[in-house]
């Protein structure tokens, strides 16, 4: 799946919500709370994170590139 940046940035919460992998921010929240995702091959649970052009997101088996 690709994401294409409006701004220079998305966090990682906002990217979850707009690709449709969660719902909401309070379940972003409670995901990270629990479990972690790849970006860029490194476990984050931050929801806050920052990423930016060409970072990859891997959450359960969804791959996320953001162009």
């Amino acid at each position: 799946m690709h994401f294409t940046l409006e701004n220079e940035y998305i966090t990682l919460s906002q990217l979850l919500k707009a690709c449709d992998v969660l719902p909401s921010g309070g379940m972003v929240k409670a995901y990270l709370a629990d479990h972690y995702v790849l970006v860029n091959g490194e476990k984050e649970n931050r929801r806050g994170r920052k990423l930016y052009a060409n970072d990859v997101v891997e959450i359960d088996d969804k791959r996320i590139l953001i162009q």
